[in-house]
């Protein structure tokens, strides 16, 4: 028996394996979007790209996505399992950097239903956890990021409130990381 036959039913086996060819493609047919409409849920990543000689900054662009999203360097059959439009990270627009040479900044998208609430280090882990060891770039770093209101709305906060903390440290008017151990 073979692995396949032994661990899936047959409508899963049906739904993966009908028209599966392992292989590499490009990631800039999947990932890159440039027609994508901004949504006001979706979290929204710059990138600073510099691309490896002759990788196009599409291409880049598009890995990154992937690469932080739902995406890996081979075609596998477990791609016909979910909604890969739902999930996936999407590079949509890419601006050459002013007075640098072979450096662009790329915009990802990234659906809400990708992350878990209230997990700030999932959020991280998936947008910058995997792609800066990515082969296609020769640099990578990101610029800024925009978390959605609905995001934040999931984070529970401070249980004794911020003005609690800002309180015991003795500090105003700037953001305080790493506070957890007063509450």
């Amino acid at each position: 028996m073979s692995c396949r036959e032994g661990l899936m039913s047959p409508q899963t086996e049906t739904k993966a394996f009908v028209g599966f060819k392992a292989g590499v493609k490009e990631y800039k047919l999947t990932y890159y979007t440039p027609q994508y409409e901004v949504k006001d849920t979706d979290i929204l990543a710059a990138f600073r790209v510099t691309p490896q000689p002759g990788v196009p900054p599409e291409e880049a662009g598009a890995a990154v996505a992937a690469e932080s999203s739902t995406g890996t360097w081979t075609t596998v059959w477990t791609d016909g399992l979910t909604s890969l439009d739902r999930y996936k990270g999407r590079c949509y627009d890419i601006e050459p950097v002013p007075g640098e040479e072979d450096q662009y900044i790329c915009y990802v998208a990234y659906p809400l239903d990708l992350f878990e609430e209230g997990s700030v280090t999932n959020m991280f882990t998936s947008i910058v956890g995997n792609v800066f060891g990515f082969k296609a770039l020769r640099a990578l770093r990101l610029e800024d990021l925009r978390i959605p209101t609905a995001y934040i709305k999931t984070f529970q906060g401070p249980p004794h409130g911020i003005q609690v903390g800002r309180d015991k440290l003795n500090k105003y008017g700037r953001p305080l990381l790493g506070i957890a151990i007063l509450n």
